[in-house]
């Protein structure tokens, strides 16, 4: 059956290795909750055309401080020091994601640095299509563990 059908040449619409095929809204995944907001801390031009690879819905905003933050926003500090992460970690609260972009040359140590200092991830240069890979994993990983912890409170009971 296999040899028939790799012999077979011609187009068919809408067979099932097609890549033509009509999406159905109500498979695709839906989204809970308010849509995830990127709050840049920084110089903004690190980030220039973020936006445009991050999946439909997310927003980028300029924060102008920390204080300016808010709550279940995904933190990105453009240009981050130990310092800067160490401080971002202590005013906000601890379930906010903290992302931090350092230089393309910053040192491995700058890099250990601002993990331990507690950033959630380190993402050296500033390529907006490898950090929105890195912003999304981050958010994957924070609703799974969030997941993860109801589920964990559910079986104590």
């Amino acid at each position: 059956m296999l040899v028939s059908l790799n012999r077979n040449t011609g187009r068919h619409d809408f067979a099932a290795t097609a890549t033509d095929l009509p999406i159905n809204p109500a498979g695709l995944p839906t989204a809970s909750g308010p849509l995830p907001v990127v709050a840049v801390v920084g110089r903004m031009g690190r980030v220039t055309g973020l936006s445009r690879h991050l999946p439909p819905g997310w927003s980028v905003r300029h924060a102008t401080g920390l204080a300016d933050l808010r709550p279940d926003e995904i933190v990105l500090l453009a240009g981050a020091t130990v310092g800067d992460v160490e401080a971002a970690r202590q005013a906000l609260p601890a379930r906010t994601m903290i992302i931090a972009l350092v230089d393309e040359e910053a040192p491995g140590e700058s890099v250990a640095g601002v993990l331990t200092a507690g950033a959630d991830a380190c993402v050296r240069g500033g390529q907006p299509a490898i950090l929105a890979g890195h912003l999304l994993a981050c958010r994957r990983r924070d609703r799974a563990d969030r997941w993860s912890r109801l589920d964990a409170q559910g079986r104590r009971r």
